[in-house]
């Protein structure tokens, strides 16, 4: 079967008018900073970006050295093509206007440089998560409010997940498409068309240390499947954590599970741990358009309106019947209150 690069398959998208020029350029500059991001995780040690860069972000974590560089490399990438009106990262607390030499276009592009980063050091796959919004009409000066828009609106989203190979995931709500980099070539390759995920699963992926903290629906769910054949599911089920958002999500996009934040006693009164827009939002587009589905445990993620750029909220996504199964619990629970 002939092969299909990144590029061919946005002409095809382009043909078939469900992207315009604009979008696919945008596309293939984030593509091409993504390969240069991973060459620099790829040297390692070797390239001096292991460790801590001496500097926090807007939520008050310690950066990494390579979340400083991604970070970077995915601005200097799209400030001159002519496609964004701004950009709004992760690690900056106010979005980025596209510098006034350059031409602007009429999209707005957020992300997540190096999701997973605290796993650099020890050699464990990380990624890039991005979302790509449409300016509203009439704005050339974006400010943080205009990325204020649900999850519905989004135009595309993406991540790349940097591991034994380089791999990208991509939607622009027409189904979930995967293309793998071919190092000799430098090329996203497709190799996999219109992924779908299982609907029933029996694996989940949970940062288990925290149950303690959980709220009595989450106990309730967890416990069943912890229970396994011998509870109430009447099945087993196996549990994997690797806390690199994009290597958990990934592997429910190659065979299917569930991935679980929830909300607990620690975080409660930042509304729950991953951002709204830079991973919520673009991971549940990802995971809806393969058949999955993405809930904060009480609603569609992406009906959800933003309140803030930096906005935190609890996250279920994955297999649907599991995705719902934990859903309706919260749902109950909070009905009988």
């Amino acid at each position: 079967m002939k092969s299909i690069s990144l590029i061919q398959f946005l002409i095809e998208e382009r043909r078939a008018g469900r992207i315009n020029a604009e979008l696919s350029l945008l596309i293939e500059v984030v593509a091409r900073a993504c390969k240069r991001i991973a060459v620099a995780t790829n040297k390692g040690a070797l390239g001096g970006v292991l460790g801590e860069a001496g500097t926090g972000n807007i939520q008050g974590e310690a950066q990494k050295k390579l979340d400083v560089i991604s970070n970077e490399i995915l601005l200097e990438a799209n400030a001159w093509g002519g496609q964004l009106a701004a950009c709004a990262s992760e690690e900056m607390e106010d979005p980025q206007p596209i510098p006034d030499m350059y031409p602007k276009g009429n999209h707005l592009l957020l992300f997540d440089p190096l999701d997973g980063s605290s796993n650099i050091d020890v050699n464990i796959s990380v990624g890039t998560i991005f979302s790509v919004l449409r300016c509203p009409d009439g704005i050339t000066e974006p400010k943080a409010e205009h990325f204020l828009q649900p999850g519905t609106t989004q135009l595309a989203a993406g991540y790349v997940v940097y591991g034994p190979a380089t791999v990208l995931v991509l939607t622009f709500g027409h189904g979930t498409h995967e293309f793998t980099l071919d190092r000799e070539v430098g090329s996203f390759i497709l190799s996999r068309r219109d992924i779908r995920i299982p609907e029933e699963t029996g694996e989940f992926a949970i940062n288990m240390s925290n149950q303690r903290h959980w709220e009595a629906p989450m106990q309730r769910y967890i416990g069943e499947l912890l229970a396994g054949k011998d509870g109430p599911r009447g099945r087993d089920f196996n549990m994997r954590w690797v806390a690199s958002m994009v290597a958990d999500v990934h592997r429910i996009i190659t065979r299917g599970g569930v991935f679980f934040y929830p909300l607990d006693a620690k975080i409660k009164s930042k509304g729950g741990k991953l951002r709204l827009m830079y991973e919520a939002n673009p991971m549940a587009m990802i995971i809806e358009q393969a058949g999955g589905a993405a809930t904060t445990g009480r609603q569609r993620i992406m009906d959800l309106q933003p309140t803030g750029l930096h906005q935190r909220v609890p996250v279920f996504l994955g297999s649907k019947k599991e995705v719902e199964v934990a859903t309706h619990y919260h749902v109950e629970a909070d009905a009988a209150v």
